[in-house]
């Protein structure tokens, strides 16, 4: 089997007026990365790009670059994160826009609407004892939803754009935050069947455990949960679920108690980065239920939050190239008995190198992670 590969993309790279104000002119992704330092004997940072440097999203030829890395590994295609706040207003929209609008690069998408709240320490460290400060606050309404799907609609009718049973496939990364959720995907459903489509093909993101669903007794990431925050987003209208094992495999590695006393611990002043094995993180990261036809699990290639929550992260060392590719292999055989355009396996991510989180070659081990996504693809 090949499984279908969708990148997860961060456009967090070209300055932008409210990140110029928020954060200090000229600000983006990079000035996290290159701030980075160790913070524990054999801690790997900054981390450092190498074929692509520290570019800018605004131009043609990177974007152009990235794609063509991308299909040479195997990848189907980008799925851009997408921030819509509301009444129209959308950040950081500039790079997805300009590959619509200019037709190039010649290389599928799909889009995942972030809907979370932009606070004082959504792309930099912030006190953990001092409350959020609100930047952007995501609204919702009726008129709305109908306003969010004209403004895409042009993008589910480009021919790049990513289709599942003939749908646009369509992520959002916080089903449950958005009021009235089965009538907005309804609203979306009978707008795509109104302009020649058969439907969205919704996918929801969620974790596989967590402190407990809404209106269940808390169940503090309990492990064998899986399949209820599954089910809880199907039940919102979803046809699918994108799925991440991190909080369990946090909770299991440390223990329940130990993981309690990290988050408190995190709340304090005296907080240091939590460190776990990869390899042995990634043993309790899948869960029998994705395998569902309808689960759609995420690769972690490697994770590292340093450089943007410094002390207060977690941190998961002697990540490699070669573990990476023992991590997709167990995903492929999640999925392995699905019809072939349910596949799919979304890749957390393509460059989020501020939660060092990527697979864009670095200084590190070149173009190593791409490797690693190509040789398990084609069985090598």
């Amino acid at each position: 089997m090949k499984p279908r590969i969708i990148a997860l993309y961060l456009p967090q790279y070209h300055p932008i007026p409210e990140n110029d104000e928020w954060w200090g002119k000229g600000f983006t992704e990079w000035n996290n990365v290159v701030k980075a330092k160790p913070l524990f004997k054999g801690h790997s940072q900054p981390h450092l790009p190498a074929d692509l440097g520290f570019y800018d999203l605004r131009v043609p030829e990177v974007r152009q670059q990235q794609a063509d890395l991308a299909r040479e590994a195997g990848i189907e295609g980008f799925c851009y994160y997408h921030y819509w706040f509301g009444n129209g207003k959308q950040l950081l929209e500039r790079p997805f826009q300009e590959v619509l609008e200019s037709g190039k690069p010649d290389f599928p998408f799909c889009l995942c609407w972030a809907n979370h709240d932009w606070t004082n320490k959504t792309w930099k460290r912030g006190s953990s004892l001092k409350r959020d400060s609100m930047l952007m606050r995501m609204t919702y309404s009726a008129e709305d939803a109908v306003r969010h799907f004209h403004a895409l609609l042009p993008a589910f009718k480009d021919e790049r754009y990513i289709k599942v049973d003939g749908k646009p496939l369509f992520a959002v990364w916080a089903p449950r935050s958005i009021p009235a959720c089965k009538q907005f995907v309804d609203t979306w459903q009978q707008l795509a069947i109104d302009n020649g489509f058969p439907g969205i093909h919704f996918v929801g993101q969620t974790d596989n455990t967590g402190k407990g669903l809404q209106g269940e007794k808390k169940n503090y990431y309990s492990a064998d949960r899986a399949g209820s925050y599954y089910q809880s987003v199907l039940d919102l209208g979803f046809d699918a679920v994108m799925s991440s094992g991190f909080r369990r495999a946090v909770g299991l590695y440390q223990g329940r108690l130990s993981l309690m006393w990290h988050m408190l611990r995190v709340r304090t002043a005296f907080s240091t980065a939590t460190r776990m094995d990869y390899q042995r993180f990634m043993r309790n990261y899948y869960v029998p239920e994705d395998a569902w036809e309808n689960v759609y699990p995420t690769l972690l290639p490697q994770w590292d939050r340093t450089p943007r929550a410094g002390e207060k992260a977690e941190v998961l060392i002697q990540a490699t190239p070669q573990r990476f590719k023992e991590t997709i292999l167990d995903a492929m055989n999640h999925i392995k008995d699905k019809t072939p355009q349910h596949q799919i396996l979304f890749l957390k991510a393509w460059n989020e190198w501020g939660e060092g989180d990527y697979v864009e070659p670095d200084q590190t081990f070149g173009h190593g992670w791409l490797d690693a996504i190509r040789d398990a693809v084609n069985n090598k």
